[in-house]
């Protein structure tokens, strides 16, 4: 398989590897519900198994999402509007910040410390950076270009995460609506695999 093929499916296995440690880990950890603790708790200091969560549930996605978001970069021809290269380099951004979450996770017995707020900023740098991508990628990709389907998907994707972060949770445990913003994150890997223009 060549390099080129390897960075295309890195999105989508970024997004299974997310999700498969996500189940594993919330299974083994006793008492932990799905459906009303935070995701960031598996890899909290002081959790067992919490190193490993980070580096599997976090790290490990963000740098394979990354790679995803490096070839969508390189993809852009030398013509390519500002805008749009701005907006595959916040993309990118994104990426890294998913990484710091695991780099930066919280502390079981204090969610108020320092630590906790550094992943806090992580996490909102991820949905800021997200966003701001998505946005500048649309504003780059004119009527007829061949990065128009990839942006809009960018944005609808982003937009569900925003509100699924700051709207849903109003009307669902905070525990879900971050499931929910992720998983905007996890379909825009998995669509930009299938709508990214070739090289």
């Amino acid at each position: 398989m060549s390099k080129l093929k390897v960075l295309a499916w890195a999105g989508p296995v970024a997004a299974l590897v997310w999700v498969v440690a996500v189940m594993v880990f919330g299974a083994r950890l006793d008492g932990y519900d799905q459906l009303r603790h935070p995701i960031s708790l598996l890899g909290a200091r002081g959790v067992p198994g919490g190193e490993l969560f980070s580096a599997v549930g976090f790290i490990v996605p963000g740098l394979l999402a990354a790679l995803a978001m490096f070839d969508l970069v390189l993809r852009m021809p030398a013509s390519a509007p500002r805008t749009l290269r701005v907006g595959g380099q916040m993309l990118l951004l994104a990426c890294v910040a998913f990484a710091a979450m695991g780099l930066l996770p919280l502390d079981v017995d204090d969610i108020e410390n320092r630590a906790s707020q550094f992943h806090a900023s992580a996490w909102l740098l991820w949905l800021v950076a997200f966003c701001a991508g998505a946005i500048a990628l649309r504003m780059g990709a004119g009527k007829g270009s061949p990065w128009r389907s990839l942006a809009t998907l960018a944005v609808v994707c982003a937009i569900w995460s925003a509100c699924s972060a700051f709207l849903f949770q109003a009307a669902m445990p905070v525990a879900m609506a971050q499931r929910m913003a992720f998983l905007g994150w996890l379909v825009w890997l998995l669509g930009a695999w299938r709508l990214l223009p070739r090289r």
